[in-house]
Formats: structure tokens, C-alpha cells, sequence
């Protein structure tokens, strides 16, 4: 049997272990895993059942993954893929980028992690546009942190699992009301990852005037197993409701999180941030933060009619000032 393509809605556990035994594979190749949270969450969970993944075969051998997520009708169908590194330079990527391309119907944003020169070429030479960067920024948490004070008559306390969710996705829903993917988070969204080996409620800060919820941390600790790197802090989500924006409590809840991921023992703190939010950029370098890495997306010539001139939302939200 020559190399080939299968689509499946839902992997077995055979399947599954082979497709995460090529993202380790591309990890340590690479030093950036190839499929982003949301991707590695369906792929232990189940996601939307519109969501395929496609796996690319060499004879019986695992050799690629893609996943296409066809949920924002707007802005149309997302993928991300991988090919083992030790069948990359065979065609495998580009065989197995056409049969996305054949199933979302050409059109088709495409994450490139790292923004590595196999990734770029693959995409120019199936026609894409480079149309959006997301910057990852990181800082030493072994330098002084900035000193802060929260707004008057505001108090943080750790979430608590069973008995915060609900407030927790109100204010969420509210801050990232024009965010596609955040501000739609389900009750299922949050518990798949109460439910990650790295949740932690202790980092995960939550922001009171009087007894209602203002706004919140969370942060999230993550390293070699996962992201090719030894363990750091990350500037998970920020979110502020929209009544309490303006008032600094968002700048606060941030430098709360980094006080808390320097005290766990950690030397650095990382964020993603979209290269066209100049205003989030701006803050985070006022606290330290640089750019470390460049995540990229890639399009596939869009009809004219589907929301071309949007502008696309950044996937980690940022901390209002």
C-alpha cells in the first residue's frame, strides 16, 4: 500500500497514540509543539462533531495529522498538521495538505507553529497568504516584578473548582464578547481543562468587588513533556468585566499571576499576543515582557463574499490597562 490519506470524526485509542506519538516526534525536532491546545484537547476529548481529523499513512505507518475545526462561518474552516520528521522531504506534507484543502473546499487558514521555513515554503507553494502573526513574548521572572495595588474595595481569592464556574464563565462571556473563540466557552470548555494534568486553582485568580466577580488570572505552568522546553509560567487568559475596564485592575490582576509563577520557582513567564494589538504589546514590554517567538497563520484564496477584510481576533486574550 502507497502512502495515503483517512478521515475520521473520532480516533480510537490506537489512533490517538500514533497521531501524539508524531506531535512528540515534531516537538523535540522543531522546540514548538505542531497542534495548539484547543486541537490537543479534541484529541483527548472529542471536540465539535463537524471537526475531522485526517491522517496521513506511509504503508501502515503513521507519517502525518491534520485536523480542520469548520466552526467559524465567518472566517471559515482553521487546520493545523504535522508530519513526522523522519518522513518530512517525501511529499507527505503536501499530499497531505491537498486533501485539507479538498475537504474545507480550498478555503483555509492555516497555523504555522514557530513559524519554521519547511512550514512557509509548504504554504506558498499551495498558494497561501501569510495574514496574521501571534507573538509569543516571554520574561525572567528572576528580575523585580513591577509593584501594584488593586482598585479600592477589590479582592483576589483562588478560584474553587464546583462552585466558581458559572460566575466565571458570565465574566469571561462579557470581557471577550467580540472574541470568536473565548467568549464562547462552554461549561464543558472549562471542565476539560479543570481536568489537564497542569490545572492548578491556586493560579488561577479571581478578582471580587463586593460579592460580585471583577475580573481574573489564570495562569497556567507547562513544560518539556508538552512545549520542548523545561517548565514556565504562561499568562493563561486575563479577562475584566466590561464595568470595571479602565480601572487598572487588569494591569494588577497580571503582575498578582507573575508574583505567583515566581514564587512556584520558575525563571520565565510567557504570553501569546497578536502582532496588530500594539496597545497590549506596548503594556506587556512596559513589564518586562520581549518577543521570543512568532506563531503564523496562512490562507488559501477566500471567495470574495466571506468577510475577507475582517479583522482577526487574537486566540489569547490580553489584560485591559
Amino acid at each position: 500500500m502507497t502512502a495515503h490519506v483517512e478521515t475520521r470524526q473520532r480516533l480510537d485509542d490506537r489512533e490517538i497514540t500514533q497521531v501524539l506519538g508524531v506531535v512528540e516526534a515534531a516537538t523535540k525536532a522543531d522546540g514548538v509543539r505542531p497542534l495548539n491546545e484547543h486541537v490537543m484537547l479534541h484529541l483527548r476529548y472529542g471536540g465539535d462533531p463537524q471537526a475531522r481529523s485526517l491522517l496521513m499513512y506511509d504503508d501502515e505507518t503513521l507519517v502525518g495529522y491534520a485536523h480542520i475545526d469548520p466552526t467559524d462561518e465567518v472566517e471559515g474552516p482553521s487546520g493545523e498538521l504535522a508530519i513526522h520528521p523522519a518522513h518530512r522531504r517525501q511529499g507527505h506534507g503536501t499530499r497531505l495538505l491537498r486533501a485539507v484543502l479538498e475537504m474545507s473546499g480550498g478555503r483555509l487558514r492555516l497555523w504555522a507553529h514557530g513559524d519554521h521555513e519547511g512550514a512557509g515554503a509548504l504554504a506558498a507553494s499551495a498558494g497561501f497568504e501569510r495574514v496574521r502573526s501571534l507573538w509569543q513574548m516571554r520574561r525572567s521572572l528572576s528580575t523585580p516584578l513591577p509593584s501594584f495595588d488593586l482598585p479600592d474595595g477589590v479582592r483576589l481569592r483562588a478560584f474553587v473548582p464546583g462552585q466558581d464556574e458559572e460566575a466565571w464563565l458570565k465574566v469571561n462571556a462579557a470581557a471577550f464578547a467580540h472574541h470568536p473563540e473565548q467568549g464562547a466557552w462552554t461549561a464543558n470548555d472549562l471542565r476539560q481543562r479543570e481536568q489537564e494534568p497542569w490545572f492548578d486553582p491556586e493560579g488561577f485568580f479571581l478578582a471580587f468587588r463586593g460579592e460580585r466577580l471583577a475580573g481574573f488570572h489564570w495562569t497556567k505552568i507547562h513544560g518539556s513533556s508538552e512545549h520542548g522546553h523545561e517548565p514556565i509560567g504562561e499568562v493563561y487568559v486575563v479577562g475584566v468585566d466590561p464595568s470595571q475596564q479602565g480601572t487598572g485592575l487588569g494591569k494588577a490582576l497580571t503582575l498578582a499571576g507573575l508574583d505567583h509563577l515566581r514564587a512556584r520557582g520558575l525563571a520565565q513567564a510567557m504570553l501569546y499576543v497578536d502582532e496588530a494589538n500594539t496597545a497590549a504589546i506596548r503594556l506587556y514590554e512596559s513589564l518586562g515582557f520581549d518577543r521570543w517567538d512568532v506563531d503564523v497563520m496562512y490562507a488559501a484564496t477566500q471567495p470574495p463574499s466571506a468577510g475577507r477584510n475582517r479583522t482577526p481576533q487574537p486566540p489569547e486574550p490580553q489584560p485591559e490597562s
